[in-house]
Protein backbone atom coordinates (compact mmCIF):
# COMPACT_ATOMS: atom_id res chain seq x y z
CA UNK A 1 0.00 0.00 0.00
CA UNK A 2 3.04 2.29 0.02
CA UNK A 3 2.91 2.45 -3.60
CA UNK A 4 -0.52 3.94 -4.77
CA UNK A 5 -0.33 5.68 -7.38
CA UNK A 6 -2.64 8.73 -8.34
CA UNK A 7 -2.82 8.92 -12.54
CA UNK A 8 -3.97 12.34 -13.34
CA UNK A 9 -4.83 13.01 -17.27
CA UNK A 10 -2.72 16.31 -18.98
CA UNK A 11 -4.26 17.38 -21.94
CA UNK A 12 -1.57 19.88 -22.98
CA UNK A 13 1.32 21.51 -21.05
CA UNK A 14 -0.53 24.06 -18.82
CA UNK A 15 -3.00 21.10 -17.60
CA UNK A 16 0.36 18.69 -17.06
CA UNK A 17 2.32 21.31 -14.67
CA UNK A 18 -1.61 21.42 -13.01
CA UNK A 19 -1.46 17.78 -12.38
CA UNK A 20 1.75 17.84 -11.37
CA UNK A 21 1.66 20.42 -8.86
CA UNK A 22 -1.41 19.54 -7.45
CA UNK A 23 -0.72 16.16 -6.15
CA UNK A 24 -0.59 13.32 -9.59
CA UNK A 25 2.07 10.76 -9.40
CA UNK A 26 1.95 10.32 -13.10
CA UNK A 27 -0.13 11.72 -15.83
CA UNK A 28 -0.99 10.31 -19.49
CA UNK A 29 -0.49 11.95 -22.08
CA UNK A 30 -1.18 11.77 -26.10
CA UNK A 31 0.81 12.38 -28.78
CA UNK A 32 -0.70 13.36 -32.13
CA UNK A 33 -0.78 10.02 -33.43
CA UNK A 34 -2.92 6.94 -32.44
CA UNK A 35 -4.27 8.32 -29.37
CA UNK A 36 -8.01 7.97 -28.76
CA UNK A 37 -8.76 12.19 -28.07
CA UNK A 38 -7.83 13.65 -31.40
CA UNK A 39 -9.52 16.78 -30.22
CA UNK A 40 -7.33 17.27 -26.86
CA UNK A 41 -4.39 19.33 -27.03
CA UNK A 42 -1.66 16.74 -27.90
CA UNK A 43 1.88 16.66 -27.57
CA UNK A 44 4.13 16.88 -30.72
CA UNK A 45 7.47 15.77 -30.20
CA UNK A 46 9.10 18.57 -28.99
CA UNK A 47 6.55 19.06 -26.07
CA UNK A 48 6.69 15.67 -25.25
CA UNK A 49 10.20 15.50 -24.77
CA UNK A 50 9.75 18.89 -22.79
CA UNK A 51 6.86 16.85 -20.62
CA UNK A 52 9.14 14.28 -19.69
CA UNK A 53 11.75 16.12 -18.41
CA UNK A 54 9.17 18.32 -16.33
CA UNK A 55 7.83 15.36 -15.01
CA UNK A 56 10.99 13.11 -14.29
CA UNK A 57 12.36 16.31 -12.74
CA UNK A 58 9.93 15.91 -9.99
CA UNK A 59 10.51 12.44 -9.72
CA UNK A 60 7.10 11.61 -11.28
CA UNK A 61 6.25 9.71 -14.32
CA UNK A 62 4.49 9.84 -17.55
CA UNK A 63 2.70 7.54 -19.75
CA UNK A 64 1.92 7.96 -23.68
CA UNK A 65 -1.53 7.02 -25.26
CA UNK A 66 -1.09 5.23 -28.41
CA UNK A 67 -4.23 3.31 -27.62
CA UNK A 68 -6.18 3.69 -31.38
CA UNK A 69 -7.22 0.30 -32.88
CA UNK A 70 -5.15 0.10 -36.45
CA UNK A 71 -5.88 -0.69 -39.64
CA UNK A 72 -3.64 -2.32 -42.07
CA UNK A 73 -1.95 0.88 -43.68
CA UNK A 74 -0.76 2.03 -40.06
CA UNK A 75 1.98 0.09 -39.51
CA UNK A 76 4.49 1.78 -41.40
CA UNK A 77 3.68 5.39 -39.94
CA UNK A 78 3.39 3.77 -36.39
CA UNK A 79 7.20 2.19 -36.52
CA UNK A 80 8.22 5.22 -37.29
CA UNK A 81 6.69 6.83 -34.68
CA UNK A 82 7.61 4.50 -32.26
CA UNK A 83 11.03 5.27 -33.57
CA UNK A 84 10.70 9.32 -32.83
CA UNK A 85 9.70 8.19 -29.63
CA UNK A 86 12.10 5.60 -28.40
CA UNK A 87 14.88 8.58 -27.52
CA UNK A 88 12.05 10.22 -25.48
CA UNK A 89 12.30 8.56 -22.55
CA UNK A 90 8.63 8.04 -21.74
CA UNK A 91 7.46 5.61 -18.70
CA UNK A 92 5.66 3.66 -21.10
CA UNK A 93 2.80 3.48 -23.78
CA UNK A 94 -1.02 2.75 -23.18
CA UNK A 95 -2.15 0.33 -25.53
CA UNK A 96 -5.57 -1.51 -26.71
CA UNK A 97 -4.73 -2.93 -30.18
CA UNK A 98 -2.73 -6.29 -30.02
CA UNK A 99 -0.86 -5.52 -33.12
CA UNK A 100 0.37 -2.45 -31.45
CA UNK A 101 1.70 -4.34 -28.57
CA UNK A 102 3.66 -6.64 -30.74
CA UNK A 103 5.19 -4.07 -32.89
CA UNK A 104 6.03 -1.78 -29.33
CA UNK A 105 7.81 -5.01 -28.66
CA UNK A 106 9.88 -5.23 -31.55
CA UNK A 107 10.71 -1.20 -31.83
CA UNK A 108 10.90 -0.13 -28.30
CA UNK A 109 11.51 -3.35 -25.80
CA UNK A 110 12.06 -1.39 -23.08
CA UNK A 111 9.24 0.76 -22.70
CA UNK A 112 6.68 -0.75 -20.30
CA UNK A 113 3.32 -1.09 -21.60
CA UNK A 114 0.03 -0.43 -19.49
CA UNK A 115 -3.25 -1.96 -21.57
CA UNK A 116 -6.00 0.03 -21.88
CA UNK A 117 -9.87 -0.45 -20.37
CA UNK A 118 -10.66 -0.94 -24.02
CA UNK A 119 -9.50 -3.93 -23.92
CA UNK A 120 -12.28 -5.26 -21.68
CA UNK A 121 -10.37 -7.26 -19.00
CA UNK A 122 -12.65 -8.73 -16.91
CA UNK A 123 -10.97 -11.81 -15.15
CA UNK A 124 -8.01 -12.58 -13.67
CA UNK A 125 -7.45 -15.30 -16.17
CA UNK A 126 -7.32 -12.67 -18.94
CA UNK A 127 -4.85 -10.89 -16.62
CA UNK A 128 -2.34 -13.50 -16.78
CA UNK A 129 -2.39 -13.95 -20.50
CA UNK A 130 -1.72 -10.64 -21.17
CA UNK A 131 0.96 -10.27 -18.54
CA UNK A 132 2.61 -13.35 -20.83
CA UNK A 133 2.01 -10.82 -23.70
CA UNK A 134 4.61 -8.83 -21.91
CA UNK A 135 2.06 -6.78 -20.16
CA UNK A 136 3.56 -4.65 -17.41
CA UNK A 137 -0.41 -3.05 -15.96
CA UNK A 138 -3.94 -3.48 -16.79
CA UNK A 139 -6.56 -1.07 -16.55
CA UNK A 140 -9.29 -3.17 -15.85
CA UNK A 141 -12.81 -2.97 -17.47
CA UNK A 142 -15.01 -0.52 -15.70
CA UNK A 143 -17.75 -2.92 -15.44
CA UNK A 144 -16.43 -4.40 -12.74
CA UNK A 145 -17.26 -4.42 -8.91
CA UNK A 146 -15.23 -4.41 -6.00
CA UNK A 147 -15.62 -8.47 -5.16
CA UNK A 148 -14.56 -8.83 -8.83
CA UNK A 149 -11.33 -6.89 -8.48
CA UNK A 150 -10.58 -8.94 -5.62
CA UNK A 151 -10.76 -12.47 -7.26
CA UNK A 152 -8.94 -10.53 -10.18
CA UNK A 153 -5.81 -9.67 -7.46
CA UNK A 154 -5.78 -13.25 -6.16
CA UNK A 155 -5.28 -14.49 -9.67
CA UNK A 156 -2.72 -12.39 -10.62
CA UNK A 157 0.49 -10.30 -9.44
CA UNK A 158 0.59 -7.76 -12.48
CA UNK A 159 -0.38 -4.33 -11.77
CA UNK A 160 -3.83 -3.10 -11.83
CA UNK A 161 -5.32 0.40 -12.80
CA UNK A 162 -8.80 1.55 -12.21
CA UNK A 163 -10.58 4.66 -13.30
CA UNK A 164 -11.64 6.46 -10.11
CA UNK A 165 -13.03 9.34 -11.46
CA UNK A 166 -15.08 10.90 -14.41
CA UNK A 167 -17.22 10.78 -17.59
CA UNK A 168 -18.59 7.60 -18.85
CA UNK A 169 -19.54 6.19 -22.38
CA UNK A 170 -22.91 4.11 -22.77
CA UNK A 171 -20.77 1.20 -24.32
CA UNK A 172 -18.35 -1.89 -23.41
CA UNK A 173 -15.40 -0.13 -21.47
CA UNK A 174 -16.03 2.70 -24.27
CA UNK A 175 -15.93 0.62 -27.53
CA UNK A 176 -18.65 2.57 -28.91
CA UNK A 177 -19.54 2.18 -32.72
CA UNK A 178 -22.44 4.73 -32.42
CA UNK A 179 -19.97 7.72 -33.57
CA UNK A 180 -18.61 5.64 -36.70
CA UNK A 181 -22.53 4.78 -37.71
CA UNK A 182 -23.47 8.30 -37.34
CA UNK A 183 -20.97 10.62 -38.37
CA UNK A 184 -17.71 8.41 -39.79
CA UNK A 185 -15.75 9.24 -36.81
CA UNK A 186 -14.81 6.06 -35.27
CA UNK A 187 -14.47 6.78 -31.65
CA UNK A 188 -11.95 3.59 -31.72
CA UNK A 189 -9.53 5.76 -33.57
CA UNK A 190 -9.79 9.07 -31.20
CA UNK A 191 -12.78 11.23 -33.29
CA UNK A 192 -15.69 10.34 -31.43
CA UNK A 193 -18.30 12.95 -31.94
CA UNK A 194 -20.30 11.94 -28.59
CA UNK A 195 -23.44 11.08 -30.15
CA UNK A 196 -24.59 9.60 -26.86
CA UNK A 197 -24.69 13.23 -25.72
CA UNK A 198 -27.72 14.08 -28.35
CA UNK A 199 -31.05 14.56 -27.84
CA UNK A 200 -33.59 12.08 -29.57
CA UNK A 201 -37.16 11.41 -31.10
CA UNK A 202 -39.11 8.99 -32.57
CA UNK A 203 -40.64 9.13 -36.30
CA UNK A 204 -43.48 7.01 -37.44
CA UNK A 205 -43.00 5.50 -40.99
CA UNK A 206 -46.10 6.37 -42.49
CA UNK A 207 -45.57 10.14 -40.71
CA UNK A 208 -42.05 11.43 -42.30
CA UNK A 209 -40.82 14.63 -40.64
CA UNK A 210 -43.21 14.45 -38.00
CA UNK A 211 -40.99 14.12 -34.59
CA UNK A 212 -42.42 12.88 -31.44
CA UNK A 213 -39.86 13.35 -28.66
CA UNK A 214 -39.24 10.96 -26.02
CA UNK A 215 -39.70 13.32 -23.12
CA UNK A 216 -39.38 13.32 -19.32
CA UNK A 217 -39.20 17.36 -19.41
CA UNK A 218 -39.45 19.90 -21.78
CA UNK A 219 -35.85 19.14 -23.20
CA UNK A 220 -36.87 16.08 -24.38
CA UNK A 221 -34.70 12.69 -23.54
CA UNK A 222 -30.81 12.14 -23.99
CA UNK A 223 -31.55 8.37 -23.68
CA UNK A 224 -28.16 7.22 -23.55
CA UNK A 225 -26.22 9.75 -21.13
CA UNK A 226 -24.21 7.94 -18.03
CA UNK A 227 -23.60 9.60 -15.11
CA UNK A 228 -20.02 10.29 -14.04
CA UNK A 229 -17.59 8.26 -12.04
CA UNK A 230 -17.06 9.14 -8.69
CA UNK A 231 -15.24 6.46 -6.53
CA UNK A 232 -13.86 8.70 -3.70
CA UNK A 233 -15.62 6.36 -1.14
CA UNK A 234 -14.00 3.62 -2.15
CA UNK A 235 -10.70 4.79 -2.70
CA UNK A 236 -9.65 2.72 0.70
CA UNK A 237 -11.24 -0.39 -0.29
CA UNK A 238 -9.81 -0.30 -3.98
CA UNK A 239 -6.13 -0.04 -2.17
CA UNK A 240 -7.23 -2.58 0.06
CA UNK A 241 -7.85 -4.77 -2.66
CA UNK A 242 -4.99 -4.17 -4.27
CA UNK A 243 -5.32 -1.82 -7.08
CA UNK A 244 -1.79 -0.34 -7.93
CA UNK A 245 -3.26 2.72 -10.22
CA UNK A 246 -6.58 4.94 -9.09
CA UNK A 247 -6.60 6.75 -12.99
CA UNK A 248 -8.88 9.98 -13.71
CA UNK A 249 -10.68 10.11 -16.87
CA UNK A 250 -10.43 13.66 -18.88
CA UNK A 251 -7.65 14.45 -20.90
CA UNK A 252 -10.17 16.82 -22.61
CA UNK A 253 -11.30 18.47 -19.54
CA UNK A 254 -9.88 22.00 -18.35
CA UNK A 255 -7.38 23.22 -16.14
CA UNK A 256 -9.65 23.36 -12.81
CA UNK A 257 -11.10 19.79 -13.63
CA UNK A 258 -7.32 18.82 -13.20
CA UNK A 259 -6.42 20.63 -10.22
CA UNK A 260 -9.42 20.29 -7.96
CA UNK A 261 -10.41 16.71 -8.91
CA UNK A 262 -6.50 15.76 -8.24
CA UNK A 263 -6.27 17.69 -5.26
CA UNK A 264 -9.11 15.94 -3.63
CA UNK A 265 -7.96 12.06 -4.53
CA UNK A 266 -4.65 13.55 -3.47
CA UNK A 267 -6.07 13.97 -0.03
CA UNK A 268 -7.83 10.84 0.49
CA UNK A 269 -5.01 8.42 -0.81
CA UNK A 270 -2.29 10.67 1.55
CA UNK A 271 -5.26 10.34 4.54
CA UNK A 272 -5.48 6.68 4.18
CA UNK A 273 -2.18 5.82 4.02
CA UNK A 274 -0.80 7.80 6.54
CA UNK A 275 -3.70 5.66 8.87
CA UNK A 276 -5.54 3.05 7.59
CA UNK A 277 -7.24 1.87 10.43
CA UNK A 278 -7.95 5.45 11.81
CA UNK A 279 -8.99 6.59 8.25
CA UNK A 280 -11.99 8.94 7.99
CA UNK A 281 -13.53 10.15 5.30
CA UNK A 282 -13.64 14.33 5.34
CA UNK A 283 -17.02 15.25 3.55
CA UNK A 284 -15.77 18.67 2.74
CA UNK A 285 -13.48 16.28 -0.69
CA UNK A 286 -17.10 15.71 -1.56
CA UNK A 287 -18.03 19.11 -1.37
CA UNK A 288 -15.08 19.77 -3.52
CA UNK A 289 -15.50 17.48 -6.26
CA UNK A 290 -19.63 19.27 -6.19
CA UNK A 291 -18.23 22.30 -7.12
CA UNK A 292 -16.35 20.94 -10.62
CA UNK A 293 -19.03 20.65 -13.80
CA UNK A 294 -20.59 17.36 -13.57
CA UNK A 295 -23.19 14.89 -14.25
CA UNK A 296 -24.60 13.73 -11.44
CA UNK A 297 -21.96 10.91 -9.42
CA UNK A 298 -22.46 7.01 -9.34
CA UNK A 299 -20.34 4.62 -8.32
CA UNK A 300 -20.84 1.94 -10.47
CA UNK A 301 -21.02 1.49 -14.57
CA UNK A 302 -24.19 -0.20 -14.43
CA UNK A 303 -25.53 0.01 -10.98
CA UNK A 304 -27.88 -2.49 -9.64
CA UNK A 305 -30.32 -0.71 -7.34
CA UNK A 306 -31.07 2.25 -10.04
CA UNK A 307 -30.58 3.10 -13.62
CA UNK A 308 -27.72 4.82 -14.87
CA UNK A 309 -29.34 6.78 -18.02
CA UNK A 310 -31.73 9.41 -16.87
CA UNK A 311 -32.79 12.43 -18.70
CA UNK A 312 -31.97 15.01 -15.58
CA UNK A 313 -28.13 13.30 -15.86
CA UNK A 314 -27.91 14.97 -19.13
CA UNK A 315 -27.64 18.35 -17.61
CA UNK A 316 -24.29 19.32 -15.65
CA UNK A 317 -24.11 20.36 -12.28
CA UNK A 318 -22.31 23.70 -12.03
CA UNK A 319 -21.88 25.90 -8.62
CA UNK A 320 -18.47 27.43 -9.44
CA UNK A 321 -16.73 28.94 -12.62
CA UNK A 322 -13.24 28.77 -13.17
CA UNK A 323 -12.16 32.31 -13.27
CA UNK A 324 -8.30 32.74 -13.44
CA UNK A 325 -4.71 31.30 -13.05
CA UNK A 326 -1.87 32.80 -10.65
CA UNK A 327 1.15 33.33 -13.09
CA UNK A 328 3.40 35.51 -10.68
CA UNK A 329 3.46 36.00 -7.37
CA UNK A 330 4.61 39.12 -5.28
CA UNK A 331 4.93 40.49 -2.18
CA UNK A 332 1.20 41.79 -1.18
CA UNK A 333 -0.26 40.59 -5.13
CA UNK A 334 -0.17 38.07 -7.34
CA UNK A 335 -0.46 38.44 -11.11
CA UNK A 336 -3.79 36.86 -12.29
CA UNK A 337 -4.77 35.87 -15.99
CA UNK A 338 -8.09 35.38 -16.55
CA UNK A 339 -10.33 32.50 -17.80
CA UNK A 340 -13.39 34.17 -17.22
CA UNK A 341 -15.34 37.28 -16.30
CA UNK A 342 -15.26 38.45 -12.66
CA UNK A 343 -14.78 42.16 -11.48
CA UNK A 344 -13.79 44.09 -8.05
CA UNK A 345 -16.04 43.38 -5.32
CA UNK A 346 -16.75 39.96 -6.01
CA UNK A 347 -16.39 37.31 -3.58
CA UNK A 348 -13.91 34.87 -5.18
CA UNK A 349 -11.95 31.69 -3.37
CA UNK A 350 -8.53 30.54 -4.37
CA UNK A 351 -7.22 26.86 -4.56
CA UNK A 352 -3.97 25.64 -3.86
CA UNK A 353 -2.35 21.49 -3.57
CA UNK A 354 -3.19 19.86 -0.36
CA UNK A 355 -6.74 21.12 -0.20
CA UNK A 356 -5.71 25.21 0.71
CA UNK A 357 -7.89 27.55 -0.15
CA UNK A 358 -8.98 30.83 1.01
CA UNK A 359 -12.18 32.94 0.09
CA UNK A 360 -11.49 36.92 -0.09
CA UNK A 361 -13.13 39.85 -1.92
CA UNK A 362 -12.00 41.09 -4.61
CA UNK A 363 -9.74 44.18 -4.03
CA UNK A 364 -9.38 46.86 -6.68
CA UNK A 365 -6.63 45.67 -9.35
CA UNK A 366 -4.26 47.28 -11.46
CA UNK A 367 -3.59 45.50 -15.48
CA UNK A 368 0.51 45.65 -16.01
CA UNK A 369 0.50 48.85 -17.09
CA UNK A 370 -0.68 50.19 -14.10
CA UNK A 371 -4.12 51.60 -14.54
CA UNK A 372 -7.15 50.39 -12.61
CA UNK A 373 -9.30 47.88 -14.02
CA UNK A 374 -12.55 46.94 -12.55
CA UNK A 375 -13.75 44.12 -14.43
CA UNK A 376 -11.49 40.95 -15.00
CA UNK A 377 -12.29 39.89 -18.60
CA UNK A 378 -10.96 36.53 -19.99
CA UNK A 379 -7.61 36.32 -21.33
CA UNK A 380 -6.70 39.78 -19.41
CA UNK A 381 -3.57 39.65 -16.77
CA UNK A 382 -4.07 41.92 -13.61
CA UNK A 383 -2.39 42.39 -10.63
CA UNK A 384 -4.82 41.63 -7.69
CA UNK A 385 -3.88 42.05 -3.63
CA UNK A 386 -3.69 39.70 -1.93
CA UNK A 387 -2.18 38.31 1.48
CA UNK A 388 -1.72 34.89 2.66
CA UNK A 389 -0.49 31.74 1.18
CA UNK A 390 -0.15 31.29 -2.80
CA UNK A 391 1.62 29.85 -5.24
CA UNK A 392 1.98 30.08 -9.14
CA UNK A 393 -0.32 28.15 -10.65
CA UNK A 394 -3.24 28.54 -7.85
CA UNK A 395 -6.60 29.02 -9.41
CA UNK A 396 -9.21 31.32 -8.64
CA UNK A 397 -12.82 30.26 -9.06
CA UNK A 398 -16.52 32.34 -7.85
CA UNK A 399 -19.58 30.85 -7.15
CA UNK A 400 -22.14 31.29 -9.94
CA UNK A 401 -24.76 32.26 -8.23
CA UNK A 402 -23.91 35.69 -6.86
CA UNK A 403 -25.26 39.17 -8.83
CA UNK A 404 -23.97 39.33 -11.92
CA UNK A 405 -22.20 36.34 -12.71
CA UNK A 406 -21.03 35.48 -16.12
CA UNK A 407 -19.79 32.60 -17.27
CA UNK A 408 -17.74 32.31 -21.11
CA UNK A 409 -16.49 28.58 -19.85
CA UNK A 410 -17.46 25.54 -21.55
CA UNK A 411 -19.99 23.18 -20.02
CA UNK A 412 -17.90 20.34 -19.31
CA UNK A 413 -15.65 22.56 -16.91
Amino acid sequence: MDTIELLVPAGDMDKLKTALRFGADAVYVGGQQFGLRAAAGNFNLDQLSQAVDLTHDQGKRIYLTLNAYLRPDDFDELDDYLEALRPLGTDGYIVSDPGVLQRIKQVDPRREIHLSTQVNTTNGYSCRFWQQQGVDRLNLARELNLEEIRQIRSLSDIELEVFVHGAMCVAYSGRCLLSTALTARSANEGACAQPCRWNYALVEETRPGQYFPIEEDGRGTYIMNSRDLCLLDQVPDLIRAGVNSLKIEGRMKTLYYVAAVTRVYRAAIDAFLADPAGYQFDPAWREELDKVSHRPYTTDYLPTDDAAVHAEDSRYRRTHDFIGVVRQVEEGRVLIEGRNRFKVGDEIELIGPKMCQHRFVVAPCEDEAGQPVATIQPNARVWLPFEGAVGVGDLLRREKDQPGWVSSGPAGQ
